[in-house]
């Protein structure tokens, strides 16, 4: 595997994407690459937690809060 095919292959790890092959060959590479692995490996997870910080709810609270305060009323009535 050479560095580009490991920096495609370090997106889908950080994501959980690689099935058991993949991850015994990315393994692999990670230790030939040392370092620079490591480094892109890093860069890898920080922008997956941005991006996970930086997305919405689908929904907003009020309309998730309307939707369970509704439940917990129609089951008092019941």
């Amino acid at each position: 595997m050479n560095f580009e095919q490991f920096q495609n292959q370090s997106r889908l790890y950080v994501i959980g994407a690689l099935d058991p092959e993949e991850l015994e060959e990315f393994e692999e590479a990670r230790r030939k690459f040392g370092k620079k692995a490591e480094d892109f490996i890093s860069k890898c997870y920080a922008l997956h937690e941005a991006f996970a910080l930086s997305l919405r709810p689908a929904k907003s609270s009020d309309t998730i809060k309307e939707r369970l305060m509704a439940i917990v009323k129609a089951k008092k009535q019941s």
